[in-house]
């Protein structure tokens, strides 16, 4: 018989456990720590997840907010980024179109409420807007705001500061703009501007007095260092909302033939980026179906909010499949602001 000492799994502290304790007790994750979590052995998937879970539900409770995209401006795009498909760069065949009349602007916002999503994001592929562009969210965001009770979230590209106080003026309340990747590894996905400048204009979208909605996307090429990176520099500056997009290799793009993900990879993402950031809106963005698979549902265990409906050029699931989803995890639909803690 040996002589070495057996230890009662029931004895050993879940790592990850503690992590998610130590986050509650308001000691923020480190890098390594992080970085930890991303690089766990796959048998650990379920604790991870237990631990995301655990701060989840402290902060957010059972709840599960619903986004709803609208692409009001399609390709056209002067920008390189490798990853998107209405580039400059891509031969992808995406529509294109100049932004949407306000009939049609407002259409999708009425199908936003119908499907009980919270907040209408209005997305332009561009630089960043034009003054034509500008007057158009500046008409169409009060009447929306007014006539279906949603919150407003635009995504209109880099802006000035001027640009930004016109949105918090007209009425939005939140902007979405991206940092996508770590800042080391940015160059590698884009040229024609830097992660300086989307930091810029988060700053700009903070001074104006909105809330910044900000992530990026995952299976780039990017270390997993890259991805926890990202996770903190969001962190620090403090975004009220993430979204955790996973590469959809589109043809025609440079990264058409980029899958490094697994389902299991993204769910220990979705978990770190929860523990990293606990308090913050995580929600789970493109290429949920494609990467995620089966375990979708296990995604929401860190993540409290989804997209429902399609994304800009690619299709998600349809809104009933996700409306299924939240009711099998007993989970609810909220558009409640403050969701309170849950212990």
């Amino acid at each position: 018989m040996s002589s070495e000492t057996l230890t009662d799994p029931a004895e050993t502290t879940n790592s990850y456990d503690a992590m998610a304790r130590s986050v509650l007790a308001g000691q923020p994750l480190t890098s390594e720590q992080a970085l930890s979590i991303l690089q766990s052995p796959d048998d650990d998937l379920l604790e991870v997840m237990a631990a995301a879970f655990r701060v989840r539900r402290h902060y957010f409770g059972r709840a599960v907010q619903l986004y709803f995209l609208m692409n009001a401006k399609s390709g056209l795009c002067p920008e390189d980024c490798g990853y998107c498909s209405q580039s400059k760069i891509s031969t992808a065949p995406v529509p294109k179109y100049n932004i949407l009349q306000r009939d049609k602007l407002m259409a999708a916002a009425a199908l936003a409420a119908e499907r009980n999503a919270k907040t209408y994001c209005l997305v332009i592929s561009a630089r960043g807007p034009n003054e034509r562009e500008m007057k158009a969210v500046e008409q169409v965001v009060p009447e929306i705001k007014e006539k279906f009770d949603l919150k407003v979230c635009a995504c209109l590209g880099l802006l000035s500061a001027e640009q930004a106080q016109r949105l918090k003026d007209c009425g939005v309340d939140r902007v979405n703009h991206n940092v996508n990747t770590s800042e080391q590894y940015y160059e590698k996905i884009c040229t024609t501007h830097t992660h300086a400048d989307r930091v810029q204009t988060l700053n700009h979208v903070r001074e104006a007095g909105m809330e910044l909605c900000s992530g990026g996307i995952i299976g780039m090429g990017e270390t997993p260092e890259d991805v926890v990176a990202m996770a903190i520099q969001l962190r620090e500056i403090g975004v009220e909302s993430i979204p955790l997009n996973f590469l959809t290799s589109i043809d025609g793009t440079p990264l058409e033939q980029v899958d490094r993900l697994t389902p299991a990879y993204c769910l220990k993402a979705l978990a770190m980026f929860r523990l990293v950031n606990p308090d913050r809106e995580l929600r789970i963005s493109g290429g949920r179906e494609i990467h995620l698979r089966s375990l979708q549902p296990l995604g929401l265990y860190a993540a409290n909010s989804i997209f429902v409906g399609d994304y800009l050029t690619t299709s998600g699931q349809p809104p009933e499949a996700d409306y299924k989803m939240i009711e099998d995890l007993g989970f609810t639909v909220t558009k409640e602001e403050e969701l309170g803690a849950s212990c």
